[in-house]
This record gives structure tokens, C-alpha cells and sequence, in this order.
């Protein structure tokens, strides 16, 4: 890489010690420049107006401006790719962190503890620059305007025959973006559901020990970590997140967690989830795979779709990263492809139609 292509990263960090440290695990990648550092929210936001880099290094709790607001400011005026870099792991500050990935940054990586293996952390840093610095984000996620939905042979919205006591169940993944595209789709949903719901979201300890309380009080929806051995018929009309770092399947009714092997270097996976939906459930399956890298969850959504359940995958112009939906349109496995304001509605009303509501 010559120097004139060298990846640009703005440094915004309160602390003296952190931002040095920042700084010279980038400094010593030949294929970075620190272009900027900043010791407060809103001087961040000030040089990113004014450098322009490739990616802003964010963190949460600062003077003047916080993280969140930092980020809003960014993602509306000037979008950067933004790394959450942070220490937090109270509730509150979980709850920042949260916010401003719906806002628009694209991930969060916790800062070293001085505990790790040698290097590890600074290869984790680096690796995460990277990735973020391929994000094209956007002014903001729910600004995009509707009217890109593409059908794809819509699978006939009939009652469902009851498994379990069930006429239908909900499952949704998502990766990167994905903390903005949940709440978007379950505040977009009557609460409370007459099913269960489930989901999978790439989000690692510690960052995703107080999700679900975040997305319930953002969203009216209940929602609680899915816990080994709950039965599903009794989940009716809660959202059931998978614990970071647990598969979460449907087995004879019931819910396992299991610490198996990654699945495209996924623990929890989306595919374990939809396909353990499909083998249970079938038609009565209703399954939508929201933005995300890689391609965890379009063989499970196919399985869902194979099964008779209704699909869904998010369209490329309101993804924050369009690969998983990507993978799942090139299989075949989405019935439908929707732009992320529409796909709530389209969930709600393949349910209803499977419970016999408002047909």
C-alpha cells in the first residue's frame, strides 16, 4: 500500500493514556496514518469535519459531547465509519453504546484490560480499523427513502396449523447495523406479539450482557435472554435474544444453548437458529435476515423457506452491510426483500395471517 492510500484514522479519547496508546498500536501498522486526535466529543466532531478521515476511533463517555452525541453529529452531516472503542460495562454506558450504534456506528470493541496475551488486543484493534474502514455508511439508516422492495414469489400468507399449541413463531438475525435494524423492525411490530420471538445478533460479552433491556425499553416489546430449557409455548408474546457467546436452538419444544463450534466463525449463529425454527416449526415459521457481513443465516433462512415459512431479507440500500441478506437473495431463500421501514409491517401481517387475525 503506497502512502497517498494509507487508511486516515481520527483518534477521539478523553484520556491522555488511552488516546497515546491508541495511537501507537495504529502508528505501528505501515498502512495507517493517525491524521487527528481529540480529547473531547465535540473537537472530535470538529476534525472529523475538517480532516475527512477514513475512520473515527469513538469513545463513549467524554466531556462536552458525549459518544452518542458525537456519533449522531457525524452520521448526519459528514458520515465516517465509526469504532466504538470502550471500557463500559455498566448498565447506563452499555445503554450509550447501544444508542450510538444505532445512530449509525458500525462497531464496538472493548479497550484492553492489560490482562490479555500479548498482542492479542493490538491484533483485535487493528483487525477491527480495517473492517470498519470497508463500511460505505450512510447520512442516516432511517433517511433512506422506501420504494426499493423487490418480491421474490411471496410465500401465501394461510392459518397455519398449530405446533405446540403455536400458529406461528418469529426469527430474526443480524450482524453488523444490526442493534438499529432490530429495534427498527420490533418498534414497527404490535406489542405484545400473540408469538414467539427469537434472534440472533453478532454482539460479544461485554458488550451484549444489557441488550435486551435496551431493546425492550426502546422498542414495548419484552425481552429477556433465552435461557437452557424454557419451553416455547410458554414464550409466547416475549422476544427471546440468544446470549453472546451460546448457540441458541429449538429442541422437542424447548430451548438449548449450547457452546458448539462457531459456524462461519459465528457463536451464536443464525443459522443454528432457523434451522433448528424450520425442523420444529415449518410453515408456521416466520424468518427475516437483517443487515450483517459474512453470510450467516442464508442457509437458514433457506431451510426456513424449504420448510414452507415465510421470508424476509433486508435490501441492499437501507443495509448498513449488505452481505448476509446478499448471501440469503443468491439462494433463494428470500420470499421477499424489503427495505427496512417495511419489513415490522410485513412481519406483523404474516403472523397475523397465520393466527387468523385480520384476514
Amino acid at each position: 500500500m503506497t502512502l497517498m492510500s494509507k487508511l486516515r484514522v481520527l483518534v477521539v479519547e478523553d484520556s491522555l493514556t488511552v488516546r497515546r496508546r491508541l495511537c501507537e498500536v495504529l502508528a505501528s501498522d505501515p498502512d495507517i496514518d493517525v491524521v487527528g486526535e481529540a480529547e473531547d466529543g465535540q473537537r472530535g466532531v470538529e476534525l472529523c469535519r475538517a480532516l475527512r478521515p477514513d475512520v473515527v476511533t469513538l469513545d463513549m463517555q467524554m466531556p462536552h459531547m458525549t459518544g452518542v452525541q458525537a456519533t449522531e453529529e457525524i452520521m448526519a452531516h459528514f458520515p465516517t465509519p465509526i469504532l466504538i472503542v470502550s471500557s463500559s460495562t455498566n448498565r447506563g454506558d452499555l445503554f450509550n453504546t447501544y444508542d450510538a450504534l444505532s445512530a449509525g456506528a458500525v462497531d464496538v470493541l472493548d479497550k484492553p484490560t492489560g490482562e490479555e496475551p500479548e498482542g492479542d488486543w493490538e491484533e483485535r484493534f487493528l483487525s477491527a480499523v480495517k473492517m470498519v474502514s470497508r463500511i460505505k455508511v450512510i447520512t442516516h439508516p432511517r433517511a433512506r427513502l422506501r420504494g426499493h422492495a423487490r418480491t421474490l414469489t411471496p410465500a401465501p400468507y394461510a392459518l397455519a396449523p398449530t405446533v405446540d399449541g403455536l400458529r406461528s413463531v418469529v426469527g430474526l438475525g443480524a450482524s453488523t447495523g444490526g442493534p438499529g435494524a432490530l429495534g427498527e423492525v420490533l418498534r414497527t411490530m404490535p406489542a405484545p406479539l400473540k408469538c414467539p420471538v427469537f434472534f440472533v445478533l453478532h454482539i460479544g460479552d461485554p458488550f451484549g450482557a444489557a441488550f435486551a433491556e435496551w431493546l425492550e425499553r426502546l422498542t414495548g416489546h419484552r425481552v429477556a435472554m433465552a435461557r437452557d430449557g424454557e419451553r416455547v409455548a410458554a414464550l409466547a408474546g416475549r422476544v427471546t435474544m440468544a446470549p453472546p457467546g451460546r448457540h441458541l436452538a429449538i429442541e422437542r419444544g424447548a430451548l438449548r444453548l449450547t457452546s458448539d463450534p462457531e459456524r462461519h466463525a459465528c457463536r451464536p449463529s443464525v443459522d443454528t437458529l432457523f434451522e433448528s425454527l424450520a425442523r420444529e416449526y415449518g410453515a408456521a415459521v416466520v424468518a427475516a435476515l437483517l443487515t450483517g457481513m459474512g453470510r450467516d443465516g442464508a442457509a437458514g433462512l433457506a431451510a426456513v423457506r424449504a420448510a414452507g415459512g415465510s421470508t424476509v431479507a433486508q435490501d441492499e440500500a437501507t443495509s448498513v452491510v449488505y452481505g448476509m441478506p446478499r448471501e440469503a437473495v443468491l439462494l433463494g431463500a428470500a420470499g421477499r426483500v424489503l427495505p427496512l421501514p417495511e419489513i415490522g409491517p410485513a412481519l406483523a401481517s404474516m403472523v397475523r395471517a397465520r393466527e387468523g387475525d385480520g384476514r
